[in-house]
């Protein structure tokens, strides 16, 4: 998914970090206990209990208290991935300040947003590039170090395209919805298994991701009088698809052991994330991502 040329966004909206210091995560079994829990902990989970713990490293990166340069307009957003961030905030406020008070009655709250390298601060302790893109409830913003747009691709086998990026980043923003709506809690009150709130709180943001895309290449920017961005083709729905499948509990179990154990799970399947994305895309109603509700989370459908 491109941006159109005549897409703009206010510079100052994504901020940057890196001015923290990142506690390393202390686990038993060696670096592959911690290697598969940081796959665990990727896209959304709460890394309350887990930053800020052991003796802290140096921090790199953009600098403590910045903001993104150099990203103003679609042709900024479709050249650089950090700018392609910014715009991709840019149409989620678009479309959430619309939708979600229309949809709910709760009006949006625009969420913090930070790009860092190596390591930052945040409202949940310091963490480091090794957690991956995260959301921090205490300080409402959501956190990314854009080297693991890379990592997507090489480590988990993701498409390289725009939409597989830019899922990411509403999948984050739909963790924000949540927070919003109440019910982001139910991860941790049920934190593990195939049907738990923790795997049902990241379906959702999945599916809050799918809304987004409904609306995002429909919705004029009043500023513009056009769409943020160009008509999504069905490669645009691959990438994003592809994203979704590459953090899939089964696979990511499968890849570090050789096992696929659902008691683990906290994310859900691959399959499974890729449903509820759709679910969202395909109608653009939040009332369609109450995976809560759902008595067969691999039938989204069944709630309509």
């Amino acid at each position: 998914m491109t941006f159109n040329e005549g897409a703009r966004m206010n510079p100052g909206r994504v901020r940057t970090g890196g001015g923290g210091r990142g506690g390393k995560i202390a686990l038993g079994g060696g670096t592959g206990g911690i290697l598969i829990l940081i796959l665990a902990l990727l896209f959304g989970g709460d890394p309350g209990s887990l930053l800020g713990s052991g003796d802290p490293g140096e921090s790199t990166g953009y600098g403590a208290g910045g903001t993104v340069e150099g990203c103003e307009t679609g042709a900024d957003f479709n050249a650089k991935v950090d700018c392609r961030i910014v715009g991709t905030v840019g149409s989620l406020d678009l479309v959430w300040e619309e939708n979600l008070a229309q949809q709910t009655g709760v009006a949006y709250v625009q969420p913090g947003v930070e790009l860092f390298s190596g390591a930052t601060s945040t409202g949940c302790g310091n963490a480091t590039s090794d957690i991956g893109p995260f959301y921090c409830p205490p300080d409402e913003t959501a956190y990314f170090d854009t080297s693991f747009f890379d990592e997507l691709v090489t480590r988990f086998g993701a498409s390289a395209g725009p939409l597989a990026q830019e899922y990411v980043v509403a999948h984050e923003v739909g963790h924000h919805i949540q927070n919003q709506l109440g019910d982001l809690g139910r991860a941790q009150a049920d934190p593990r298994g195939p049907e738990s709130g923790a795997v049902r709180t990241e379906l959702q943001a999945d599916c809050y991701a799918g809304v987004w895309a409904y609306y995002a290449d429909k919705m004029p920017d009043p500023s513009t009088g056009q769409p943020f961005l160009s008509p999504l083709s069905d490669t645009d729905i691959r990438d994003a698809l592809s994203a979704a499948s590459a953090v899939g509990d089964d696979r990511i179990q499968s890849a570090a052991s050789g096992r696929v154990n659902p008691e683990a799970w906290t994310h859900g399947s691959s399959d499974q994330r890729q449903k509820w994305f759709l679910a969202g895309y395909r109608t653009g109603q939040v009332d369609a991502c109450d995976t809560y509700s759902a008595r067969d989370l691999d039938s989204p459908d069944a709630l309509r």
